[in-house]
């Protein structure tokens, strides 16, 4: 299944069949009763310097994928290439070797802070973990990370608490910028931030994408940061993806249902605009008992016999246009 539209060559990170089930254990023995389908069989690319925006309900995956990414989670079953090279399998001082590579950005800006330790201690300590350097030469680096996420030199010796949330945030990322990664998975980044201080955060991340050259993941559930910040928007529900594109062609054009009702939620400048708002019947299915054929056909305004029984394949609908709706296979057998 192929759902990027960029080179191998030009690709840093490669998932496929990506797959992540925890097990249910119950009774006397704690014995396996089930699984919980976090993540079920997800690929996906991102070339350097660019963004690939994860969106979806609570609960669909795109954090864990993010996790499984970062080998902080161990996939069930799928590869991961970095640069070309398996990473899924690797431990110990094999995979410390391209930790400086992948860095996170973490959704509460406060938990992911160590609070015992000063704001300059927390930047340095990636440098110290991955370069030799002398204490002037890192302490100079960190005032330079410093400045250019927007904070000051003064405030190097704080402690996370005497921060705004906001100003977590930049610590965070000067953080993930210190051993100078060439990915940043970015977990819900703004989602608990302020609406004026989330724009200020992801103008810096642009910023910094285009002065080092960064990729990110972006985790997120709001569509209207995701289409500021992304080059390519990947839909998820259920553990799965079910259309991804062009951040243009998929706000111009969604090919599929699910896509078209997040997009009619979506608040607009104007309110007296026109437009139809989409409300989904029912709830999320439970990821311990998944419905059968499409995973989306108990809430779809547009299911019949077919998306019960058959699982719909993400094909190519568009050029450079993936979706996973029996819907669109006949326009998918002409590209």
């Amino acid at each position: 299944m192929n759902t990027v539209s960029t080179s191998a060559s030009q690709n840093l990170l490669r998932v496929a069949h990506l797959t992540k089930h925890y097990p249910l254990r119950g009774g006397i023995f704690g014995r396996a009763v089930g699984n919980v389908h976090a993540v079920d069989d997800v690929s996906f690319s991102i070339a350097q310097g660019e963004t690939l925006g994860l969106v979806g309900e609570s609960g669909c995956g795109k954090s864990t994928i993010g996790k499984t990414v970062l080998r902080l989670v161990e996939p069930t079953a799928g590869t991961i290439e970095w640069c070309g090279q398996r990473i899924d399998r690797l431990t110990g001082h094999a995979m410390r070797m391209h930790r400086r590579d992948l860095q996170a950005v973490f959704q509460d800006p406060y938990a992911s802070l160590n609070p015992r330790m000063r704001a300059a201690d927390i930047v340095a300590e990636p440098i110290r973990n991955f370069e030799t350097a002398t204490a002037s030469a890192i302490r100079d680096r960190v005032v330079s990370l410093f400045e250019r996420v927007g904070l000051r030199a003064d405030q190097l010796p704080r402690y996370p608490y005497e921060f705004s949330g906001g100003q977590r945030q930049r610590l965070g990322i000067a953080r993930a910028l210190a051993p100078r990664p060439k990915l940043i998975v970015c977990d819900e980044p703004v989602s608990a931030l302020d609406v004026s201080v989330q724009a200020q955060v992801i103008n810096l991340l642009v910023d910094l994408q285009r002065e080092f050259g960064l990729s990110y993941l972006f985790v997120a559930h709001d569509l209207a940061v995701v289409q500021h910040i992304s080059h390519r928007v990947a839909v998820m529900y259920l553990g799965r993806i079910v259309e991804v594109a062009s951040k243009r062609a998929l706000f111009a054009v969604p090919q599929h249902p699910y896509t078209e009702a997040l997009l009619s939620a979506v608040p607009v400048p104007n309110p007296t605009a026109k437009r139809k708002r989409i409300i989904l019947a029912g709830d999320v299915p439970s990821p311990i008992d998944l419905p059968t054929g499409c995973r989306f056909h108990t809430r779809c305004p547009y299911a019949f016999e077919r998306c019960r029984v058959e699982e719909p394949k993400l094909l190519q609908v568009l050029p450079d246009h993936f979706a996973a709706c029996h819907l669109r296979e006949a326009t998918a057998l002409h590209n």
